[in-house]
């Protein structure tokens, strides 16, 4: 094999990887009907379950975000894998609430590790191959696709198989097993001077430098209003399609959050094609045009509406997010570049918290549609925020 085939199998291997433990994060999706009717869970609970995922990728970016930079790529990604197990583990062992916030925290600790550590590994493996890497693709592929394809599998198999809360975290688990096959004997280290576990633990510095102020709020608003809208969607899809639609099919809940996440792929792909502001703006317009069709899809308890909104908004969450994040590495000075994207993805992750929990309270206290309209107006008002601040900032 070339040495560009060579580079090339080995990205395709690590995006694997990252694909996979990600499909893992998402697979309670579709499940949490099941969870909510066995240990009677009411939305707001299911929401919190769901927002301690990203407490886990918050805490885990903070304090080990900067890991594989010292102890190496590969191992961060094999410690990344092994919390993903673990997660599966807790998950079928204990199937009790306790059990389902300590699976939703080690599976949310997986995907901070691995997040930026697979995205510089795809990247560095793909060096060689200069203008013909697919490095950014890949990663976005496989960071979107796996959280879509997560639903999907759960969806499919808890309609089809029995013990819907066993079979679908073993597949999940069982995915992982080319990983111990083939990754660790396949893919070179790409970091050569490694100081250690100690030299890459501790607390990253947050920080947005004066002078970007104003254009960094803009892509934080976006990216808050994004992550709102995906959280919304998977935490209470169930919720959405039972209630508001009479639809109590788990295939079916995890069909439409994988197609939010297919559609936010895409876009991240094809955004590359555009300049970030023109972008922004228009993902941004599509966003709330599809959070309102899914209030529509509510109101009138179609499903075409509510996957034409998903669909809609899917786009929106992919053109916006990966502008926002383009224009904030390309803003941010080079010393403090780390610290002002982490300051993007704490702003972006606070979006699957607080929107997320409060759409669980008005759901519980009053009715799914009260929600699904209060999270319209949200979403409509940051982006009509930041679209204001992208408008006004000279081109």
């Amino acid at each position: 094999m070339t040495g560009s085939g060579t580079a090339r199998r080995d990205s395709l291997l690590v995006a694997y990887v990252f694909t996979v433990v990600m499909v893992a994060t998402t697979l309670p999706t579709p499940l949490y009907a099941i969870y909510s009717a066995r240990l009677a869970l009411n939305p707001l609970m299911v929401t919190v379950i769901y927002a301690v995922y990203a407490v886990g990728v918050l805490g885990t970016l903070q304090f080990l975000g900067r890991l594989s930079d010292h102890v190496g790529r590969r191992p961060v990604l094999l410690a990344a894998v092994a919390f993903s197990v673990a997660s599966a583990v807790v998950f079928v062992a204990t199937k009790g609430l306790t059990g389902l916030f300590v699976g939703r925290l080690v599976s949310g600790v997986s995907a901070g590790l691995i997040t930026g550590a697979a995205t510089a590994y795809i990247a560095e493996l793909e060096s060689p191959l200069g203008v013909r890497s697919k490095a950014g693709v890949m990663a976005t592929v496989a960071n979107m696709g796996g959280l879509g394809l997560g639903p999907l599998i759960a969806g499919v198999l808890a309609d089809h198989v029995p013990h819907p809360l066993d079979v679908p975290y073993l597949a999940g688990a069982l995915l992982l097993l080319p990983v111990v096959l083939v990754f660790v004997w396949r893919v070179p280290e790409t970091v050569r001077v490694r100081d250690g576990f100690r030299a890459g633990v501790g607390f990253q510095r947050i920080g947005v430098p004066a002078e970007i102020r104003v254009p960094f709020l803009a892509a934080a608003i976006a990216g808050l209003a994004s992550f709102a809208l995906l959280g919304f969607t998977t935490a209470l899809a169930g919720q959405v399609l039972a209630e508001g639609l009479g639809n109590r099919s788990h295939q079916t809940a995890g069909v439409v959050a994988f197609l939010l996440f297919a559609a936010a792929a895409a876009a991240q792909v094809a955004a590359g094609r555009f300049v970030p502001r023109t972008a922004s703006l228009l993902g941004l317009v599509l966003m709330t045009s599809g959070v309102v069709v899914v209030v529509s899809a509510v109101a009138a308890a179609s499903l075409p509406v509510l996957v034409a909104g998903v669909l809609v908004g899917g786009v929106g969450v992919g053109l916006a997010f990966r502008a926002g994040l383009s224009s904030v590495t390309a803003i941010a000075p080079e010393e403090r570049r780390g610290e002002v994207i982490s300051a993007f993805f704490i702003a972006a992750y606070i979006g699957l918290t607080i929107p997320v929990v409060a759409a669980g309270v008005l759901v519980t206290a009053t009715t799914l549609l009260d929600a699904a309209i209060a999270l319209a107006v949200f979403i409509g008002v940051l982006a009509a925020a930041s679209a204001a601040i992208i408008m006004r900032a000279p081109r």
